[in-house]
């Protein structure tokens, strides 16, 4: 499930070392730092548009990009170059005089008449000279796929970037379940492959910097097929407390995501897609992370130990 959305407003969080420029992190931790590509790329020559920079994926690519000393464009509805997928005016300002492109889509690609908009957006793109487009699709999302199709036939060099559910949305779109102990979701019989938003990153970054990437779409999950009551037991592990999974029906998880703040059509659309998503077709392993990056993926226990650690979890956590 590929929602990469701005962090919800319905509780505080604790930040990563805010004090680190991305230059920095990238030289403290070596898997941050961006690969050396000899090809030069719409990315390299040009200005790269970020949509959605504020998101999972977004913040990590837009890092990447600076930290390489590329010039990016980050967008989204609350950045200074504001990007509204709902608003058609705000994409020409922000594709000018660009050449590559990041798109992430709010809510979901999967979302009905999402694939429409992100086709025209395709379109709208490719006719204003941009060369370059990387997108992130959902595994096992019939609705995303239609989005992919769109954007391959837009006449740009592409990648799609498919992932599995992220790691990432136990720290935002499930932070409140999981700081109050209970991690009520649909999916109690399921394994899924949740896969990290910094693996995610670094394929995009080299499908932004590397020409052997083009035309390639990679299905991205973790190393392991993990049970909602695993991923629990290791966030428990991780944080000293008990943490536990409840099943619930999707109705339920939509109302609860209301709760936490999101409006109501998109907690239904949400919580119907996760119970889908959630479901069982995802169940197998993908290599794409050591397609793209000849590397392993990162696995769930170093993410939840490292968001432990950071403190995003604490039921005290004092907003920044």
């Amino acid at each position: 499930m590929a929602y990469d959305a701005e962090r919800l407003s319905h509780g505080p969080s604790v930040p990563r070392r805010p004090d680190l420029s991305p230059t920095e992190a990238a030289s403290i931790n070596p898997q941050r730092r961006p690969p050396v590509t000899t090809h030069a790329t719409a990315a390299q020559t040009g200005t790269t548009l970020v949509i959605g920079a504020n998101g999972k994926t977004g913040r990590c690519v837009t890092e990447r990009l600076i930290a390489a000393g590329m010039r990016v464009r980050p967008a989204s509805r609350s950045a200074e170059t504001r990007f509204d997928w709902e608003g058609p005016e705000t994409w020409e300002p922000a594709l000018s005089g660009v050449s590559a492109a990041y798109i992430t889509f709010h809510p979901d690609l999967a979302l009905p008449g999402a694939a429409e908009t992100v086709g025209a957006f395709a379109d709208f793109a490719v006719a204003r000279g941009v060369r370059r487009l990387i997108l992130l699709s959902g595994r096992g999302e019939a609705g995303a796929q239609v989005a992919e199709r769109r954007v391959q036939t837009s006449g740009a060099d592409c990648t799609i970037v498919r992932c599995a559910f992220f790691n990432q949305n136990f720290e935002d779109l499930l932070l409140g379940a999981v700081r109050q102990g209970v991690l009520a979701m649909p999916g109690e019989e399921t394994l899924e492959p949740f896969v990290d938003a910094e693996d995610i990153a670094d394929v995009v970054f080299a499908a932004l910097t590397d020409d052997r990437h083009l035309g390639q779409l990679y299905e991205l999950t973790g190393p392991r097929l993990m049970s909602l009551a695993e991923v629990a037991a290791e966030i428990s592990a991780a944080v000293g407390r008990p943490i536990r999974y409840a099943p619930v029906l999707p109705e339920d998880f939509a109302q609860a995501l209301t709760v936490e703040g999101l409006p109501g059509d998109v907690s239904d659309a949400i919580a119907q897609l996760a119970a889908q998503v959630l479901g069982g077709r995802n169940a197998s392993l993908s290599d794409g992370v050591a397609r793209a990056l000849g590397r392993a993926p990162r696995d769930f226990r170093g993410y939840a130990r490292a968001t432990a650690a950071a403190g995003v979890w604490d039921r005290d956590a004092v907003a920044a």
